[in-house]
Order: structure tokens, then sequence, then C-alpha cells
């Protein structure tokens, strides 16, 4: 049978640390990142492609603020958010694409930007936490930019003043049926970059774009839920899941249960910068009906698929 799969593609697939994110650069990282994906649509899976985009969007920041001190007026963060999507979509699109022709295999690659549904009265609404960019202020530099663009600004571990927003919980895929069909054809799509541009009702009928940045990992476990996907591929840095990382105890898991998963995680075991929101959107997967996860590097995708390594989490 074939076998539905939504792929969770990090953020260092496109942008590797300590390069400069040049278009160069990240068109050759994005080829090299889909050999094992194009693997995979060769042995019959049926795919939706997620990523994230934090340095591309950090990027567009960067050059937003340049252009306010010229004079241009500057792009909220849902645009932004949706420009990444374009952007990103179109280079996994190309590389895969081609990839695909170069096996002789004829599929259609699609991107969508995704809207993706958010509560207003959301908690992170009314105390944005996220921190965005990689610009830092003086204390007077960010009481300036509050007053004059209503942004908000806070201390950032000693580093100095940066910009934050809310990250609300996604509630829904908008498109979710339009991706559903598509990928039941068989093509290959890819959706809700970046976590998706997060949108909320302004009235009943009336959608707005909210500044603010959707957790990817969670967006990747909702489609994952509304297309009806047997299985959830966070793709990330690492082979697999370690317990006491970094510590001479550190261990490697090959297969948890779902009880198990809650336990590490309400014990510390994953931090919230790191392998913590990957483990809460793979309980919340399996909790809603989904069948099972796997976590691994993006090098390690088809030996994982196999069997052979990677980090399953399982219901039982």
């Amino acid at each position: 049978m074939t076998k539905t799969a939504v792929l969770a593609l990090g953020g260092n697939a496109i942008i590797k640390a300590g390069q400069k994110g040049t278009i160069t650069e990240q068109f050759e990282n994005t080829q090299n990142s889909l050999a094992g994906v194009a693997e995979l649509i060769s042995m019959g899976y049926k795919l939706a492609i997620t990523h994230g985009n934090g340095p591309q969007v950090g990027n567009l920041l960067r050059q937003q603020e340049a252009g306010m001190e010229a004079g241009f007026p500057a792009l909220p963060l849902s645009v932004l958010n949706a420009a990444t999507e374009g952007t990103m979509g179109y280079m996994i699109e190309q590389g895969l694409q081609n990839m695909l022709n170069f096996m002789g295999i004829k599929k259609d690659v699609i991107t969508i930007v995704t809207q993706v549904l958010v509560d207003k009265d959301d908690p992170s609404m009314q105390n944005p936490t996220k921190f965005i960019g990689s610009s830092y202020y003086s204390k007077p530099e960010a009481q300036n930019l509050m007053r004059a663009y209503g942004w908000v600004l806070k201390e950032d571990a000693g580093k100095g003043w940066r910009r934050v927003v809310p990250s609300p919980y996604p509630l829904r895929i908008i498109p979710a049926d339009s991706i559903k069909s598509l990928v039941n054809e068989g093509k290959i799509v890819i959706a809700a970059g970046g976590g998706g541009i997060p949108v909320c009702y302004q009235d009943e009928n009336t959608l707005m774009g909210v500044d603010a940045v959707i957790d990817k990992d969670y967006a990747s476990m909702l489609l994952a839920l509304d297309i009806g996907a047997r299985l959830f591929v966070i793709l990330t840095a690492v082979e697999k899941v370690c317990i006491d990382y970094g510590k001479p105890s550190q261990r490697e898991l090959d297969e948890i249960t779902i009880q198990k998963a809650r336990h590490y995680y309400e014990i510390g075991q994953f931090p919230e910068g790191s392998m913590g929101p990957k483990i809460k959107a793979a309980i919340a997967y399996l909790e809603k009906g989904g069948e099972e996860v796997l976590i691994t590097s993006v090098e390690k995708v088809v030996d994982a698929f196999a069997g052979i390594t990677g980090t399953r989490i399982t219901k039982n």
C-alpha cells in the first residue's frame, strides 16, 4: 500500500551554519538535501513537504530595516512569510523537479502559499516572546522603534533588545482539502513553509494577516493530520533523538512510545530551544490520530524509512 507522509525539512537544509545565505548557497544546499526525498518518491511514497524559514525571514527583516532608513515603507511580517514561502518553495520545487526528471519520474511538484488560521485571542498575542531577526538595539533605540512602528522589543539575555512577535498555535490549514486532493493524485506538494502565513478572522467572513510566527513543526503536524498522512517525518540536524544530550551518559533513542516521549519531555530532556517543539508536535500528532513519527537527518532519511536509523515514536 502506498503511504502518505509529511516531511518537515529543517532550516539547516537550505542555509548551513556559518554561511552567508547567498542564493547560490541556498540553491546548492537545497539540491543536496533532496536526493533522499527523490528516492522516497521513486519508492512510491506520496509526499507533502514543509520547510523552515527562520534565516530567510531574518534576512528580509534586515533588508526592511535598511529600506526604512532610506524612506521605503516596511512590509508586515505576514507578507514576508508569504514571500519566503514563494522563494523557498521555488528552490525546493525546481531542485526536486530536476532530480525527478533526471530519474525519469514524471511527477508534478507544486508550491502552495499557505494561510494558516490562528486564534486572535491566543495567549501569545498578549505576551509575545518569539524573537525575530538578527538586529540588536540599545534600550533607547528599542524605545524609539516601539514608539515609531508599534513593535514590541524585549531584552535578549543581556545581548541587547530584539523584536518579538506572538507564536500562536495553528488551528487549521486553510487550503488543506486542496493539498490533500493534490497529494492523493500523486502530486508532490510543498506547503505551510515556515509554519505558513498566520491569519485570523477580522469578522465572520474576513481574514487578515497577523504579524506572528507559527512553529513549523506544529503546522507540519496539523497538515499531516489534515491530509490523513500515516507518517509524520521531522528532518533535523541529528540522525537520532538523544537523551542526556552532550553529557557522558548521552544515549540515542531508536524507538519510543508516546508515553515515554511525554515522560522525557516532562523531566526536561528536550529543551524548548532545540528538540522540545519537535517532540511536542510528535506527541500531538499521535494523540490526535496519527500513526507514527520519524525523526532523523535529511541525509539519512532513506535509511530511516528502511528502519536502519532514525528515532521512531509510536502510540504503543
